[in-house]
């Protein structure tokens, strides 16, 4: 038997010699070291040999195992270095060739839209001012004219909290009586970006979360007048100077008089197309004066002070402006998407 594991120990050396590939080789482990090998076929019957042999057996076994490992791995090793060095022999690196271009990060669709809206309006002598995501319920409605069972509450799904009286903010406008309050009674001139939440069904036009651009003036002898130039002006420098805009009364429970602002179709001049509905406006924001009982909440005197105040979407802006169809192309992250912009 010991003889018989000397003659396999040999054979096997010259095998590995002759090995030339990774497939030879795994070829030649499954001869010599498999289950079903001369090897493995004497492991198997040692149980059968007679005691006094068996030790000895065993013995040379597992060395003959062992050196048969080691010079499995070795060869390998050397296949792998051979093969290397064969392909720097035969493959040419030259290295003044360009590189494989880094994919650069972009600046996301409505951040872009958001970015060019805060620089008109910054432009435009107007500070910008962040307030917090999560409200009170008496910031977020009821010190903006909309008291406890008030109907106009309906008019916003809310997220509410497991702490009573706190909510996620519906809409910037909380920020009003937050900057109003920290400057009263000298005058206002704000932006207030952020995001809003709403409790809503998620679809083409609607998500649960969305950017806001909040506009606020407060001073002396602020007018209807003033509003409807200022935001002329804005529209002229974001969609061009030759833009028509048009205003049509509405009604929010913080602004007294309300109305929104429409501008021509880019899309169809005015004529009419699946984008504004064959109206030939887009409707692009909500505005009005600032009403008497929220200037007062703010630490102002209505008597003698008075603003406007206004409301867009930059997603909602940024659809208009790439004929976008679908709100949720923001949050889904497919690059496909992103990459055009």
């Amino acid at each position: 038997m010991l003889d018989r594991l000397d003659r396999i120990e040999k054979d096997a050396a010259r095998a590995l010699i002759a090995a030339k590939d990774e497939a030879a080789l795994q070829g030649w482990k499954t001869k010599f070291l498999g289950r079903s090998s001369e090897l493995g076929e004497i492991f198997d019957g040692l149980r059968e040999l007679p005691k006094e042999e068996r030790r000895a057996v065993g013995k040379r076994v597992n060395e003959v195992k062992t050196s048969l490992e080691s010079a499995h791995q070795a060869r390998l090793q050397e296949l792998h270095h051979d093969s290397m060095m064969q392909s720097l022999r035969e493959e040419r690196l030259d290295v003044t060739l360009p590189g494989r271009p880094i994919p650069r990060g972009r600046i996301h669709p409505a951040n872009q839209t958001l970015r060019q809206i805060l620089a008109i309006w910054a432009d435009m002598g107007f500070q910008v001012y962040r307030s917090r995501d999560v409200e009170t319920d008496e910031y977020n409605f009821g010190l903006l004219n909309m008291p406890p069972h008030h109907p106009a509450r309906d008019m916003w799904d809310t997220f509410f909290t497991n702490e009573p009286g706190i909510v996620l903010r519906t809409h910037t406008s909380p920020g009003q009586i937050h900057v109003m309050r920290e400057r009263a009674p000298e005058p206002v001139r704000v932006v207030l970006p952020g995001m809003c939440y709403r409790y809503e069904q998620i679809t083409a036009r609607a998500e649960i979360q969305f950017n806001q651009v909040e506009g606020l003036a407060v001073g002396r002898a602020i007018t209807l007048a003033d509003l409807k130039g200022t935001l002329i002006n804005f529209a002229r420098r974001f969609f061009g100077q030759g833009v028509r805009t048009r205003f049509r009364a509405d009604h929010f429970p913080f602004t007294e008089p309300s109305a929104e602002m429409d501008i021509e179709c880019f899309v169809c001049s005015g004529q009419g197309c699946s984008i504004c509905k064959h109206t030939g406006w887009l409707e692009i924001l909500g505005c009005g004066m600032v009403h008497p009982t929220v200037l007062a909440n703010g630490g102002y005197d209505p008597e003698k002070y008075s603003g406007f105040a206004f409301g867009m979407g930059p997603e909602r802006i940024t659809m208009l402006k790439h004929r976008i169809e679908d709100i949720r192309h923001f949050w889904a992250n497919d690059l496909r998407f992103l990459e055009q912009f």
